[in-house]
C-alpha cells in the first residue's frame, strides 16, 4: 500500500479491463480468432461473430453510450476510454508485459501514492507521468523512466531534489514541483542545466523559496527555459521581483502565466545588474476597517481639573501572524 506499483494494479482493477465487455471472452471469441488469423479478410470479419456473440460494433456502444450499465463516469480520462476499448478490441496487447508498452502518457492523480518504486520502470515507452496530489515525499531519478519529457509532481510533499537529480531523465522538457514544500537556498543548486539541459518548463510556485539572487543565478544556466512559475513563493514579495527576472533571463517567454512582451524587457533593462535592489525584505500595511468588542475612548467623559476620581488605563497588544 502506498507504491506506486500497488496504485497502478488498483488503478487497472477499477477500469474492470478483465471483465465484460471488455478482454476476450465467450461474447467475442470467434470474432477474436478470425482477427488473429493472417489471411482473414474484411468479409469473412463480419461474418465470424457467432451466434450468442456480440460484434465488436455492439461491444463499443456498451463501453461508450452513458446510459450502459458498463459505460465508465463522465469525467474518467481519456487514458481510461482509450485502455478499456483497447481491452476489447485487442486483449493480446494487454497481456504480460505488453501492458506497460502501450502508455506513452500516464495519469496518476490523487491515488494515494507515497512511493516512486521500481516498477516504474516497466514502461519503458512512457513520456509523460502526472503524479499530482498525492503523498510522494521523496523521487529517486533511478526508478524513473529514462524517456520521460513531462514529469508532474504538483501538490505533493517533496522537500529535497537530491534524489530526484543523481540520474534523472535526460530528456525532461517540463518539470512540475507546484505547491511542494522546497525550501531555500539549498535546493537552487538542483536546477541547473547539469541535470536539465533539455528542460523548457519549469513549475516552482507555491513553496518557500527565498533567495532570489541564488535561484536566477543557477536558472541562467538552462539554455531552454522559456515558461517559469515561482508564484506563491516568500520570494516574489520583492518589490522588484519581476523585472529582474526579467531582465536576467532574457529567453524567457513567460513568467508566472503571464507573457512577457519586447516592451516589458525594454522597460526592465538593467535591472539584471543591480542585485542591490532584491534585498530579501518587504513592507507590509495592514489598515484595520473596524474594531469590535472594545471600549470607544470617546464614550469617557474627561475628568474635571483637580478632581480626585480614578483614572483608567486599558493597553491592548495586536498580533500579526504570516
Amino acid at each position: 500500500p502506498g507504491s506506486f506499483s500497488a496504485a497502478f494494479q488498483e488503478y487497472l482493477r477499477h477500469l474492470g479491463l478483465q471483465d465484460f465487455p471488455c478482454r476476450l471472452g465467450s461474447w467475442n471469441k470467434s470474432c477474436h480468432n478470425a482477427r488473429r488469423s493472417p489471411q482473414a479478410k474484411p468479409a469473412e470479419l463480419e461474418e465470424a461473430v457467432a451466434p450468442g456473440e456480440e460484434s465488436p460494433e455492439v461491444l463499443l456502444e456498451l463501453l461508450r453510450d452513458q446510459n450502459s450499465p458498463w459505460a465508465l463516469p463522465p469525467d474518467c480520462s481519456p487514458q481510461d476510454r482509450l485502455l478499456r476499448e483497447v481491452a476489447m478490441l485487442a486483449p493480446e496487447l494487454l497481456r504480460g508485459f505488453r501492458l506497460f508498452q502501450v502508455f506513452k502518457a500516464l495519469r496518476m492523480a490523487d491515488k494515494g501514492v507515497e512511493e516512486l518504486d521500481e516498477g516504474l520502470l516497466q514502461f519503458q515507452q512512457l513520456e509523460e507521468l502526472i503524479l499530482s496530489a498525492n503523498h510522494i515525499s521523496r523521487v529517486t531519478s533511478a526508478h524513473l523512466p529514462r524517456t520521460l519529457k513531462v514529469l508532474e509532481l504538483c501538490c505533493n510533499t517533496v522537500g529535497d531534489l537530491q534524489d530526484l537529480c543523481v540520474q534523472p531523465p535526460p530528456g525532461l522538457q517540463h518539470l512540475g514541483l507546484g505547491h511542494n514544500r522546497l525550501c531555500g537556498p539549498s535546493q537552487e543548486k538542483h536546477l541547473t542545466v547539469d541535470f536539465w539541459p533539455n528542460l523548457v518548463s519549469l513549475d516552482l510556485s507555491f513553496n518557500r523559496l527565498t533567495d532570489l539572487l541564488g535561484l536566477v543565478s543557477q536558472l541562467s544556466t538552462l539554455p531552454n527555459l522559456r515558461i517559469l512559475l515561482l508564484q506563491g513563493n516568500p520570494l516574489t514579495l520583492i518589490p522588484t521581483y519581476r523585472g529582474f527576472l526579467v531582465d536576467s533571463l532574457p529567453k524567457l517567454s513567460i513568467l508566472d502565466d503571464i507573457r512577457i512582451w519586447p516592451e516589458e524587457r525594454l522597460q526592465f533593462h538593467g535591472l539584471g545588474k543591480q542585485p542591490e535592489l532584491t534585498r530579501s525584505e518587504a513592507r507590509v500595511v495592514v489598515s484595520i476597517g473596524e474594531m469590535k468588542g472594545l471600549p470607544d475612548p470617546e464614550a469617557f467623559q474627561e475628568l474635571e481639573v483637580g478632581s480626585e476620581g480614578p483614572v483608567i488605563t486599558y493597553s491592548y497588544c495586536v498580533t500579526y501572524e504570516f
